[in-house]
């Protein structure tokens, strides 16, 4: 299993130096006229008027015109805040660190993930078998600015081949280029045009992957929805690679993935109408007139193969258990009533890995990491002993390994890496990062608080040592609270810098997540997503009533999903707190499944289309049509990217005019819109340090805090 390095920089990086309370100097904004068009739709029968939808038109000179518009309005503004250059500095000086991956072995070489520090992309680097250390894959020679990024990498079984992805400007659309990994050279044409795909060799002939048609018009905002699976074999032009599945016009999937299992015996194929759930279908490859099995034939669990030995596959499945449990079966009765428990479903979520010749179990207890290790009869070998209470994965290895690696970090504790004997249970540390940031001085408190319906919600609050609770601490509150996305206790530099200088950073687990299996993230879904609002306003209040914090020195955080919570909380409670960060987020609830592959969001939103109710549920929080003239919002500082294919910038777009046209009072609104950028992976770490240092400049100085 390949071990990719996750630089410190998490979704929610956070950032300022140290503050003063001070008479806050006002900045004068001059918003950009943006013109309305009269533009309605009817959801059955009822009028919706939408008079920025020309915004959503990204490849027209007058949309070019206003982002350049809007942004010089929003640097003009964020230049003038004089502290802005320390943020970056203390930023760019804590970041500046080596980062090392976990080791992987494939073919004659172990390979692994560095950044010197403040590279824009980590390096793969190699080491032969003696010992000898060598650049292997260096992205950021890809493109001066760093704005290619290396993605994907995935090894033939001799490790003589590999191929890997590509991502230009933060495009979800990749590039899949093939070399030989002894000299080096790249040994065929590239690949174009590939989406949403993993990279799945069989033996050393090819690989499997998925893509799209390519769109008509926009390929960053036009829809996307009937995956499909192929072949390519080595040697021969993308032209004439084999459809493997999907394609039928009856039968649209919006995603399909392939894999081949690591003893090159079975193909599984996992349709998926939405992001939740999948159909499994299995083929032998012993024979290549073997049919594809259907083993699960509708999309209404979660089921992925984790290994095969012999005649039996090993399965992880949320069916019949919504904390997962795995199972195994044999083709020749793959339905499953004839499925045989391995590990049984437990009160926590489960995750699995593969690791040697044994099962590494990781739990999920309240958001925080227990590991658990079995062999593949379900025998319970060990609990695995963590360094601390925090969050331990990146677990996997080969079958004919003793020894694992895994990654261990909390909110205060830079990412380390283990080595994990197999055999004997014993850990030790393997890599610690040297960074001038002393986690002793730090701690986290887990709480839980009542939501408006009475459901208890975890949330962890970290912080110096000694911090007075006197209503005055600069806080983050960040949320996501969807697509079953467990936010699990992660070190960023941002958070670093930001709790050095006396700040609060709060993470609750909000419903729509993963943390507690599919019925809390099923309760998060369609008309139960106000529960994941709710979840929010109620940790902002907690934070308040028990004086971490108050309105005054509050910050709502999020993106994607996360910056839908924030657009719909800060429209429902605009009081709640003075600043708000939505980022990436999708805030036109009407439209968003008419975009790139929004419509496989439905299993959480629902569509506007699918029913009366449904569509008025949406009206009733989404965030673009529930601004309203004459309120006053907090300071909001929008962030998106022009490159962004997966939530398209027009939902940021059309939010930053509507609430700039109806805004009451002097909070700004300002949108700062990325260039050569995208949903957010894959980006430079100067873009990064640029982006977080102007959000928290925003941030502190409408705190009325400064250095």
């Amino acid at each position: 299993m390949r071990k990719l390095l996750f630089s410190c920089l998490c979704l929610v990086l956070i950032a300022s130096c140290k503050n003063q309370l001070k008479t806050q100097t006002s900045i004068t904004v001059n918003y950009p006229e943006t013109k309305t068009e009269d533009t309605t739709d009817h959801y059955f029968g009822v009028p919706i008027k939408d008079p920025y939808r020309w915004l959503e038109d990204d490849m027209s000179t007058e949309t070019a015109q206003w982002v350049k518009a809007q942004n010089n309005t929003t640097f003009g503004y964020l230049n003038q805040i004089t502290f802005k250059d320390d943020i970056k500095k203390r930023l760019s000086s804590l970041w500046n660190y080596e980062k090392i991956g976990a080791p992987f072995k494939e073919g004659a070489y172990t390979y692994f993930y560095k950044n010197n520090g403040l590279q824009n992309q980590n390096v793969l680097y190699r080491k032969d078998e003696n010992n000898t250390e060598e650049v292997f894959i260096d992205p950021n020679t890809f493109s001066d600015d760093g704005t290619i990024s290396l993605d994907d990498v995935s090894f033939s079984k001799d490790g003589e081949l590999m191929a890997y992805s590509i991502s230009e400007g933060g495009s979800d659309w990749r590039k899949i280029i093939v070399l030989n990994t002894e000299t080096k050279a790249i040994i065929e044409d590239t690949l174009v045009d590939i989406k949403f795909s993993q990279i799945s060799w069989y033996k050393n002939e090819g690989f499997y992957y998925s893509s799209y048609d390519k769109p008509k018009g926009s390929q960053l905002s036009a829809k996307t929805d009937q995956h499909k699976v192929y072949f390519h074999k080595i040697g021969t032009p993308q032209a004439q690679d084999q459809l493997i599945y999907g394609g039928s016009p009856e039968q649209k999937h919006r995603y399909i993935y392939a894999n081949v299992t690591i003893d090159d015996k079975y193909l599984v194929i996992t349709p998926r109408i939405s992001t939740s759930g999948n159909k499994l279908l299995i083929k032998n490859l012993s024979n290549e007139n073997n049919p594809l099995i259907p083993v699960l034939t509708d999309t209404n669990s979660s089921t992925t193969v984790i290994s095969s030995q012999n005649d039996d596959i090993f399965l992880l499945t949320n069916l019949n258990a919504p904390n997962k449990k795995v199972v195994k079966l044999s083709l020749d009765n793959p339905a499953p009533e004839h499925w045989e428990d391995v590990i049984p479903e437990t009160e926590n979520v489960l995750s699995i890995s593969t690791s040697g010749k044994y099962l590494i179990a990781e739990y999920m207890v309240d958001a925080i990491s227990q590991v658990k290790q079995y062999d593949y009869n379900g025998n319970l070998i060990r609990s695995i002993d963590l360094p601390g209470i925090g969050n331990a994965n990146n677990f996997g290895s080969k079958k004919e390994d003793t020894f694992d690696y895994f990654s261990f970090t909390n909110y205060y504790t830079p990412s380390s890496i283990y080595k994990l004997n197999l055999e004997t249970g014993e850990t030790t540390l393997y890599w610690k990062p040297s960074i001038a940031f002393n986690p002793e001085d730090y701690e986290s408190k887990q709480v839980f608080y009542t939501s408006k319906d009475g459901t208890k919600v975890p949330m962890i609050i970290t912080h110096k040592k000694g911090i007075t609770l006197n209503g005055t601490n600069p806080t983050i509150l960040y949320g996501y609270g969807g697509f079953n996305v467990s936010l699990n206790p992660a070190f960023s530099v941002g958070m670093a810098v930001w709790m050095e200088q006396g700040g609060i950073y709060a993470v609750p687990n909000l419903r729509g997540g993963g943390e507690y299996g599919r019925k809390w993230h099923d309760a998060g879904t369609k008309m139960q997503k106000q529960n994941v609002f709710d979840d929010f306003i109620a940790a902002a209040e907690y934070l308040i009533e028990n004086n971490y914090t108050s309105s005054k020195y509050l910050a709502l955080r999020g993106g994607s999903n996360g910056g839908l919570l924030v657009g719909a909380v800060m429209t429902q409670r605009p009081d709640l707190a003075q600043v708000a960060l939505p980022a990436v987020g999708v805030l036109d609830m009407l439209r968003y499944h008419t975009f790139t592959a929004g419509a496989g969001w439905a299993y959480d939103y629902g569509t506007a289309e699918d029913s009366k109710a449904m569509f008025e549920y949406l009206k009733g929080y989404s965030p673009l049509h529930n601004v309203k003239s004459g309120t006053e919002y907090p300071a909001t500082l929008i962030t998106t990217a022009d490159h962004d294919d997966r939530v398209v910038p027009a939902h940021s777009f059309k939010f930053a005019a509507e609430l700039q046209s109806k805004q009451s009072g002097d909070n700004p609104v300002l949108i700062r819109i990325e260039t050569d950028a995208g949903h957010g992976a894959g980006t430079p770490v100067s873009k990064i340090i640029e982006q977080y240092a102007d959000m928290f400049a925003f941030t502190w100085f409408n705190m009325s805090l400064t250095v």
